[in-house]
């Protein structure tokens, strides 16, 4: 196994990291492995186990290089200052295919940037990311992938005892806007300007030559980010905690925490255990993608006009714009899911399956696929049915899941991995891989919980 570290960012100014290291652990364990993904990476994996845990955890690197990034953000609408509490960046991978990979480890200890935090991660919330994660990628759905789940031999205390593990992250990068919120916090034009170039180049390259350069760098970090909620509707998923720091700029799902799949459809379920006021809803990730993607814009507007009043004026028009598209879009993607036209007399049947989901507490995924199949309850959609078999096409488009990671799975795996019982963990990996699939799947993985099942609270484990 060898990587192939060729680190670019550690080449901005030093206020955006700290070059420090991972915990050394004295007996890691490997609970889960993407092989997969290694593959993908280009990694020759015929090891032991011992060895490969060696190698992922950075004890074989032979520059030892690692990093931990700084960053801000708005934490439920409140500016602080943040960083990698407890993650150490071993490198930027490249693959025979020249693509750039960030490698990170999440739950490796403590770094300049744990404040008052141990900067360990449990096995439960590392179990969690990999499974959710590895369900997007599945899915279509851009995101961080995981590459491996490692027991360190620690026990934690978070609640109750619980055994200590570090997951493998795999990304386009960890450029959040909360990076550039703290590059503009620190007054320094030639660092900051450092940090956009650097961004562009390797995001977004395409842009470099174009006319209007920052005005076209934010509307394709706007493009990016809309179309992304727009999937996470589409799978009935809820980020949880959806902060500044928390939106990467390459367009990838990040930071699994308290996140969730939505059962019973609800526009208002949340799941996060810190979101009392429901800022972060299903429904509000439409609105909360746009007031985070302002925060962005208010770190670039010099750059956008000399004018901040007309910089401001752009802005707010393309985020207009863009909250106009994203209604656009949230509608074709709707009708890809009940197989409608786009004609603007189907809104009403959108709205009407919707509320009749609502009213009766149906199934999100579900509903879709039983509506696929025909077997819908007649008793409550005679007649919405009456009205869709009219204007219904033929053609079915496989954007519906069969399987998802159901909360109340989660928490069955998470439960049997802590008490050392492996099975379903990996029963359930192997499922997630064809979630379009219906064929030779238990059902168990298909059915809503009962009320005993039921997971309310989520929790990201810090």
């Amino acid at each position: 196994m060898n990587w192939n570290f060729q680190n670019s960012y550690t080449q901005l100014p030093n206020v955006y990291y700290s070059i420090t290291k991972p915990q050394d652990f004295e007996n890691p364990r490997l609970i889960l492995f993407n092989s997969d993904l290694a593959n993908e990476l280009n990694l020759n994996v015929n090891s032991n186990e011992e060895e490969i845990c060696d190698f992922l955890l950075g004890k074989k690197n032979k520059e030892k290089n690692f990093f931990s990034q700084a960053y801000a953000g708005h934490q439920f609408g409140h500016f602080t200052i943040l960083g990698d509490g407890r993650a150490h960046m071993l490198g930027e991978h490249i693959n025979n295919k020249n693509k750039r990979y960030d490698i990170q480890l999440k739950g490796s200890g403590l770094t300049p940037y744990s404040r008052n935090g141990d900067g360990k991660a449990t096995l439960g919330p590392m179990i969690r990311e990999y499974l959710v994660s590895e369900a997007m990628h599945f899915l279509n759905i851009p995101t961080t992938r995981a590459l491996a789940v490692i027991l360190t031999g620690e026990n934690i205390l978070r609640h109750g005892i619980q055994p200590g593990a570090i997951l493998v992250r795999v990304a386009k990068s960890h450029i959040r806007v909360g990076t550039f919120q703290f590059g503009r916090l620190l007054k320094n034009t030639s660092d900051f300007d450092n940090l956009i170039y650097y961004t562009i180049k390797r995001l977004y390259p395409e842009i470099k030559k174009n006319k209007n350069l920052y005005l076209n760098f934010f509307k394709k970090i706007c493009e990016d980010q809309v179309n992304l909620i727009i999937e996470w509707m589409r799978v009935g998923f809820i980020h949880g905690v959806m902060n500044t720091d928390n939106m990467s700029l390459s367009g990838e799902t990040i930071d699994y925490g308290p996140c969730a799949f939505m059962d019973t459809y609800n526009p208002k379920t949340v799941f996060s255990s810190i979101d009392d006021k429901g800022r972060y809803s299903f429904e509000n990730q439409s609105k909360i993608v746009l007031w985070n993607l302002a925060r962005f814009a208010e770190t670039i507007l010099h750059l956008i006009d000399d004018s901040q009043n007309k910089a401001i004026e752009i802005v707010e028009n393309i985020l207009n714009e863009n909250q106009e598209k994203f209604e656009i879009k949230w509608l074709e993607m709707m009708y890809k899911k009940i197989n409608l036209s786009y004609d603007n007399k189907n809104k009403e049947l959108v709205k009407e399956l919707l509320d009749l989901m609502h009213i009766h507490k149906l199934d999100y995924t579900n509903t879709f696929i039983d509506l696929k199949y025909g077997k819908l309850s007649e008793k409550i959609f005679k007649n919405w049915m009456n009205k869709y078999s009219l204007r219904k096409k033929e053609k079915h488009y496989q954007i519906n899941p069969i399987v998802i990671p159901r909360n109340h799975i989660i928490e069955e795996i998470i439960n049997d991995t802590t008490n050392e019982d492996y099975k379903s963990l990996y029963l359930f990996n192997k499922v997630i891989r064809k979630p379009y699939d219906k064929n030779n799947i238990d059902k168990k993985f298909l059915t809503p919980p009962d009320d005993n099942q039921k997971v309310y609270k989520t929790f990201c484990g810090t």
